[in-house]
């Protein structure tokens, strides 16, 4: 029997970076580095990431039989220079800024992967939107579909357009830097105060209480839309090219001043950009989608690239004429989801190996592919914190904590493996009663400390989801928003303009979060749990057990639950800490 064959994906050095391993073609493990760095986005080489995944394949760096990396620096480095000697001199500071990093480091991510793992190969590349299509079809379950791929910008690309048979994925149109979507939404969202590559979906949250009175003047000044979808953008209201900041003077002249500082409340104004720019994303996304399907008259479509995290364009996709009926989104869809395509993408492309679809269930697992908690942890944390807990049976747990929540607690839930993207899908999740209608501002205000305009979503067992939202397709991934049916009764995560980004929990994929909406469901009658990320602002999602206790404590939680221990507060030593811990945090 001949020896099983391993291939490491690795994404990092820009944002998100990542590790995953597939094992003959299956997906072992996947981590993102922030959430053991406990560094927000971060860019560095995911050595932790790629330490973890290797030890849950029980292997070590030598072992492995392909190490690939999800795109090209070298190509992206002189996209760069072009890009800075077409804009000299105002990009000379940037490029000094710029020149260290890429010298020092970025441009030789094959020797720094090899010497950190001796892998028995040579490293390999993918091209940046090679890995997000990849990791858009790969793991589908679609034997047939096209793809569909958007973000700011790889080495030159910046949308690719993809058809996937089998094992066979061939990109067939793209746009081209400096033309983007993504980049114009970020540009957007840099305008109104908040951070590019971290911001853009408090973009999507503030449009609905805003007006798309700027629509008009964004489409007549700054995009050319064409009928396929694809954009050019009018670079006298841009500077990103520059490489110093997203928009113009001309850009601040034309919507009446400069960008919001940071941290700054928005105002009206920011609202109405928001819908606006929102707007016109939707309706290239839907124009893209038409021509695509127009083109490639398929059924089903995939989607990958930090543009497909926008879940409100993503539910216009199915509910308007675009001719798809199916619909699957990388759950990681940004950076760190390119380790998973680079990796599919040597298994299938470069060693062509054929691929095996499963009808109607992909090969994500639920995206509950990270860092368990150990009952090691948890003895470590009672003899570290002298924190107290019960050992609960599955039954007891559900049936406790949801009594508990429907009487008004919030609950801290650590549930197996952690997962893999920026979604909180009842792994690592704070949860709370969606019926409340002042649950919302408890939230946001007193826990998550962050802008009250941020909106919750809901979980809901899947069966049931149809009852409670205009939703026609599973949503296991909380990528697609919904109108929330009329008496529902969830006001904390029903959106000021009726709507929720919804999250459909399957029983097989992950039993004991569907059997709490169930517990659920039996004292209130609604199998609906208010469901966001376990984290305070500017931190990443929890992983381990100590980091789980300390949010917990830090903030008004009621309960925490760890694997099958529940905590309640009321029996907990006194936290030394106090609230000095708030002036430390950082924007998110």
């Amino acid at each position: 029997m001949s020896e099983p064959v391993y291939v490491l994906g690795v994404s990092g050095l820009f944002h998100d970076s990542a590790a995953c391993i597939l094992r003959d073609g299956a997906l072992v493990a996947a981590a993102q580095e922030e959430r053991f760095t406990r560094k927000r986005h971060d860019p560095a080489l995911p050595r932790n990431a790629i330490a973890w995944c290797l030890a849950e394949a029980g292997i070590e760096g030598a072992r492995l039989d392909h190490v690939c990396f999800y795109d090209k620096p070298v190509r992206k480095f002189v996209r760069l220079v072009e890009s800075y000697l077409a804009s000299a001199p105002r990009s000379f500071r940037a490029y000094l800024d710029a020149m260290p990093q890429w010298l020092k480091q970025k441009l030789w991510t094959a020797g720094a992967l090899e010497d950190l793992l001796d892998p028995r190969s040579a490293v390999l590349f993918t091209e940046h939107h090679q890995a997000h299509a990849a990791s858009a079809f790969y793991p589908s379950p679609f034997e047939r579909a096209a793809v569909l791929t958007l973000d700011g910008v790889g080495e030159h690309t910046t949308t690719s357009q993809a058809v996937g048979e089998g094992a066979s994925l061939r990109i067939e149109r793209e746009l081209r830097f400096p033309h983007s979507l993504g980049l114009l939404y970020s540009a957007f969202t840099a305008y109104m105060g908040f951070r590019v590559d971290s911001g853009e979906y408090k973009v999507m949250g503030l449009a609905p209480y805003g007006e798309p009175r700027f629509r008009e003047v964004i489409l007549r000044e700054l995009v050319d839309l064409r009928d396929d979808g694809s954009v050019r953008l009018d670079m006298r209201y841009f500077d990103y090219v520059a490489g110093q900041r997203m928009t113009s003077p001309r850009f601040h002249a034309l919507f009446g001043g400069p960008p919001l500082r940071p941290d700054t409340a928005p105002t009206q104004r920011e609202m109405d950009l928001a819908a606006s720019v929102q707007s016109v994303l939707e309706e290239a996304v839907l124009r893209m989608c038409r021509d695509l399907h127009r083109r490639t008259k398929l059924r089903a479509l995939c989607m990958a690239g930090g543009v497909a995290l926008n879940c409100t364009a993503n539910g216009r996709i199915l509910r308007e004429d675009t001719g798809f009926h199916d619909l699957w989104i990388q759950p990681a869809a940004g950076d760190a989801g390119g380790a998973l395509g680079c990796a599919y993408a040597v298994w299938h492309q470069y060693l062509g190996h054929a691929r095996t679809v499963t009808e109607g269930r992909d090969s994500m697992r639920g995206a509950l592919l990270g860092p368990r908690i150990s009952s090691d942890e948890i003895t470590a944390l009672t003899m570290r914190y002298g924190a107290v807990s019960e050992r609960l049976s599955d039954d007891e747990l559900v049936a406790r904590v949801a009594s508990r929540i429907a009487q008004g607690a919030v609950v801290g839930w650590c549930n197996g493996p952690m997962e893999f993207g920026p979604r909180a899908l009842g792994a690592r999740s704070i949860l709370a009663d969606p019926r409340d209608p002042a649950m919302q501002r408890r939230l946001n205000a007193d826990l998550k400390l962050r802008e009250g305009f941020r909106p919750f979503a809901p979980s809901v067992a899947a069966e049931d989801a149809a009852r409670y939202f205009d939703l026609a397709t599973p949503s296991p991934y909380m990528l697609l928003t919904a109108p929330v049916r009329a008496g529902a009764g969830l006001p904390a995560v029903t959106h000021v303009d009726g709507s929720a980004r919804v999250q459909t929990v399957d029983a097989a994929v992950n039993p004991r979060y569907h059997a709490l909406l169930k517990a659920f469901a039996r004292v209130t009658g609604v199998p609906v749990l208010l469901n966001t990320s376990f984290n305070v602002r500017g931190e990443p999602i929890v992983r381990t057990a100590a980091e789980a206790y300390t949010c917990f404590m830090r903030t008004g939680m009621e309960l925490l639950v760890i694997e099958d221990h529940l905590f309640e507060r009321s029996a907990q030593p006194p936290w030394p800490e106090g609230d000095a811990w708030r002036a430390a945090l950082v924007p998110d």
